[in-house]
């Protein structure tokens, strides 16, 4: 199995993004940075400027690439955020019994440091944000 994978992660001959540690939306053979923002909290609430994204995609369920440098690809959460006042926010609960879900990612390995990230189930039309938990910095993105 690890044969196997080794080959996989050589014959990676694709798109490359051109930052570590940002996440870039893939659309064929185009790469999309997503909007890389500072979330300001409040309490359990994380806030960003801006009622919608400039990283759009069509996909319901998007897949994205990372060139990992510092961001554990591992620890990335997937979160669906509200519009509410010109900006958008997320409330996350401890237990899990009001605020927002994480949403399911896969990470996968694909060359290096080199990781694919794909939406593990179709996300409906709205605002999201990728995170790597404990951290206050969000990709945010759209789908539409």
């Amino acid at each position: 199995m690890l044969a196997a994978w080794a080959a996989f992660a050589q014959q990676y001959n694709g798109p490359r993004p051109e930052k570590p540690d940002m996440l870039y939306l893939v659309h064929a053979d185009n790469l999309i940075p997503t909007e890389m923002l500072e979330a300001r909290q409040e309490k359990m609430t994380f806030i960003v400027p801006g009622a919608s994204s400039p990283a759009r995609t069509p996909l319901a369920e998007p897949i994205f690439l990372i060139e990992s440098d510092k961001i554990n690809p591992q620890s990335l959460e997937l979160y669906r955020m509200e519009v509410k006042g010109g900006r958008r926010e997320v409330t996350i609960s401890q237990k899990h019994t009001r605020g927002s879900k994480v949403l399911r990612l896969t990470v996968t390995p694909l060359d290096g440091k080199l990781y694919k990230v794909e939406a593990d189930q179709e996300l409906e039309n709205g605002q999201y944000a990728i995170s790597p938990n404990g951290s206050n910095t969000v990709f945010c993105f759209e789908v539409y």
